[in-house]
C-alpha cells in the first residue's frame, strides 16, 4: 500500500439518516457546485445574448457567442472538478453521472439519492440567484432562464444530440479516470467536451445532458417543452456508456466514482485520500 493512503477497507455503508449525518458536507458541495455552474451559464449567456448588453451587437455570429458561453461553462466545470470541494464530493453535478456510478456499484443508494436531491436544489438556487441579480435580462427572450428546449430541427434531432453527448461524456469520464496517465486530466477532458457540446451541439437540443440543470431552469420559467426528453435521455445515455465500459473493461475496472480523486480527507466511497492504485 502506498504512502498517503488509508486502509483498503472501504467506508461502512450507512442508512438514510446515517448518510445524511455523515456525508452532508459532500451533499452540500454537490449543491454548491451545480449552483455555481448555473450562475456561470446564466450570467455569460445573458451577457452575450441579451439585447440589454452590447455584446450581442458586437458579436453578431451565434457560433462565436456559443463558443464564448462554451468556454465559460467548460472552464467553470473544470475549475469545480479540481477545486477542494470537487475533489471531496467527486464533482458529479449531474444526476445522470451519479446514477451511472450507482449502476456500477461505486456509490451507495442513499448517497446517490441525496446527491441527486442536492444537485437539484443547488441548480435551482443558482438559477434563482441569477434571476435576483440580472432580472429581466436573464428571464426574457432570448435568454429565457437558459432553458433547454429542442432546436429548430425538432425533438428527434434533440433526442439524438442528447444521447450522443451523454454517451461521450460518461465514456470519456470512465476511460480517463481509470487510467494512470489520463486520470489527472479527467476534469480537463470533461471541460473541453462541455465547451465543444455547447458550441456545436446546443443548436439541436440546447445542451441539456443534465436533468437537474434542465429542471432548475424549468421550475422558475414554467417552460416544460420536451421535458421527458431531458429527464430520460441523458441518464439512459450515461447508463449505456457505463454498461459498455464494464462489459469491455470488466466489472472491477472502475475504481471510484470521483472525477478527480485527491483530497485531504478519506473518500466517503472508497476510503482513500488519493487516487486508488492502478
Amino acid at each position: 500500500m502506498k504512502s498517503g493512503t488509508v486502509p483498503e477497507k472501504p467506508p461502512a455503508r450507512l442508512g438514510g439518516a446515517g448518510s445524511l449525518r455523515g456525508h452532508w458536507p459532500e451533499y452540500l458541495m454537490e449543491a454548491a457546485a451545480l449552483g455555481i455552474f448555473m450562475v456561470s451559464a446564466g450570467a455569460v449567456t445573458t451577457l452575450v445574448d441579451s439585447p440589454d448588453f452590447p455584446f450581442l451587437a458586437l458579436l453578431p455570429s451565434p457560433t462565436v457567442r456559443r463558443a464564448l458561453v462554451g468556454l465559460a461553462m467548460g472552464g467553470t466545470a473544470m475549475s469545480l472538478i479540481y477545486s477542494p470541494w470537487g475533489k471531496q464530493s467527486g464533482a458529479h453535478m449531474n444526476p445522470a453521472i451519479t446514477l451511472a456510478f450507482l449502476r456500477l456499484g461505486k456509490i451507495p443508494p442513499w448517497d446517490a439519492l441525496y446527491y441527486v436531491v442536492f444537485q437539484v436544489l443547488g441548480g435551482l438556487g443558482g438559477v434563482l440567484l441569477t434571476v435576483a441579480v440580472l432580472g429581466g435580462a436573464f428571464t426574457r427572450h432570448p435568454v429565457d432562464f437558459v432553458v433547454t428546449v429542442p432546436g429548430p430541427a425538432g425533438i428527434p434531432d434533440a433526442c439524438i444530440g442528447e444521447g450522443v453527448i451523454s454517451v461521450l461524456m460518461m465514456g470519456a469520464i470512465l476511460w480517463a479516470s481509470n487510467r494512470r496517465g489520463a486520470a489527472p486530466y479527467t476534469g480537463l477532458l470533461a471541460g473541453i467536451l462541455i465547451s465543444l457540446f455547447v458550441t456545436f451541439e446546443s443548436p439541436y437540443s440546447g445542451f441539456g445532458m443534465n436533468p437537474a440543470r434542465t429542471l432548475s431552469s424549468a421550475l422558475p420559467s414554467g417552460t416544460w417543452t420536451a421535458f421527458c426528453l431531458y429527464f430520460s435521455i441523458p441518464p439512459l445515455g450515461m447508463l449505456l456508456a457505463a454498461e459498455g465500459y464494464a462489459m469491455i473493461e470488466g466489472p472491477t475496472a472502475v475504481r471510484c466514482c470521483k472525477l478527480h480523486h485527491r483530497s485531504n480527507r478519506p473518500c466517503i466511497f472508497c476510503g482513500k485520500r488519493v487516487t486508488p492504485e492502478f
